[in-house]
């Protein structure tokens, strides 16, 4: 079976991010006795400059897209498209438009201690901002979800409380930015291929196995 490595520059306040990782869980469940495939999640943030409080996310969004008709229309098509993937999405709840920051310091952390504890901590801070409308901008929140996900609440405590690894985080997203990722979900596979946007099952099922076929005809097997 081949193995696959697939980095996702993504942020936790994208919905098309979130829909992205639905999409993606569903085609590895398809390959699953094909193709060995490993996730990394790595930083991007859609709001650099939201303070670190956050902002009323329902009027700096209707703003960012237009008017609240084209935001309500916006998210009516992502709510359908969410229902098709498992997710409930529901954005009246979202208050808080959050500054990501501390949400991509844990998820550095938890990839630390493995890519199964990322993977669970990433899906929490989609599911709490998109499903529950948690803020994930606030410390006690990302400590709640660090914990349930298996994490040490004082380390991560400790960690929020200061300065760690910010400056890695910034690092990584200005290299995402100097290697042309301009926009979330972008998909990276085996740091060669690259896929842009929440592809559907079936585009992300296709790209898996064409990089599998040519990574056993690269080692001379049929």
């Amino acid at each position: 079976m081949e193995n696959i490595v697939i980095d996702i520059v993504s942020d936790v306040v994208c919905p098309w991010c979130y829909l992205g990782k639905a999409r993606l869980d569903q085609a590895i469940a398809e390959v699953q006795d094909e193709v060995g495939v490993e996730v990394n999640w790595r930083p991007y943030q859609l709001n650099p400059d939201y303070p670190p409080e956050g902002v009323d996310q329902q009027a700096a969004l209707a703003a960012k897209l237009g008017g609240k008709e084209k935001m309500d229309k916006a998210h009516e098509v992502l709510t359908g498209l969410g229902n098709e993937a498992g997710i409930a999405f529901d954005f009246d709840a979202i208050k808080v438009g959050p500054n990501t920051m501390d949400a991509h310091r844990l998820l550095l952390w938890a990839h630390a201690e493995g890519r199964e504890m990322q993977g669970k901590v990433v899906s929490a801070l989609f599911k709490a901002n998109f499903e529950e409308g948690r803020n994930i901008g606030d410390r006690a929140v990302l400590v709640d979800i660090a914990t349930e996900a298996g994490m040490d609440a004082k380390v991560v405590e400790t960690l929020l409380a200061s300065d760690a690894d910010r400056d890695m985080i910034k690092g990584e997203i200005s290299a995402a930015q100097q290697m042309g990722v301009a926009g979330v979900p972008f998909f990276i596979f085996d740091q060669q291929y690259a896929v842009s946007g929440a592809q559907s099952p079936e585009v992300l099922v296709g790209a898996l196995r064409d990089i599998a076929r040519m990574k056993r005809e690269k080692r001379g097997e049929a």
